[in-house]
C-alpha cells in the first residue's frame, strides 16, 4: 500500500461569501467522506485562510526572508488535505472523486517516503 495526499483547494473568495448553514453543511459533508473512507484514511485537516500565512525564503545575503501572506497568490488556496492509503493510484483518484469540493478541486499526489 502507497500513501497519497489529497489537496484540497478552493476559492477563497467564494467561501468567504458561504452562509453559515451552507458551512455547516459542507462541515458535515466532510465528517460523512471520512466516516465513509475511514478505512484508508491516515489523517487531514482544513487549513486556515491565506490571510493567516507565513512565507520563509532564503534570501541573496544566505539569511531568510519572512513575509506575511502565501507562497504563491493563486484564485485558488490550499484549504485543507487529506491523507490516505490506497493500493494503487486508481484507487486514490476513486477516493479523491468522493471529496466535497464546491468551490474549487483537488490535486492527488504520491507521497515519497525518503525515511
Amino acid at each position: 500500500m502507497s500513501q497519497y495526499l489529497i489537496l484540497i483547494y478552493t476559492d477563497e473568495a467564494q467561501w468567504a461569501n458561504t452562509t453559515p448553514e451552507d458551512a455547516a453543511q459542507l462541515t458535515k459533508e466532510h465528517m460523512d467522506f471520512g466516516e465513509r473512507h475511514a478505512g484508508v484514511m491516515r489523517g487531514g485537516n482544513a487549513l486556515q485562510g491565506t490571510n493567516t500565512a507565513t512565507s520563509v525564503r532564503p534570501d541573496a545575503a544566505g539569511s531568510f526572508a519572512v513575509t506575511d501572506g502565501p507562497f504563491a497568490e493563486t484564485k485558488e488556496a490550499l484549504g485543507g488535505y487529506y491523507l490516505i492509503e490506497a493500493a494503487d493510484l486508481d484507487q486514490a483518484l476513486a477516493v479523491a472523486r468522493d471529496v466535497p469540493m464546491r468551490f474549487g478541486g483537488v490535486e492527488v499526489r504520491p507521497i515519497w517516503e525518503v525515511m
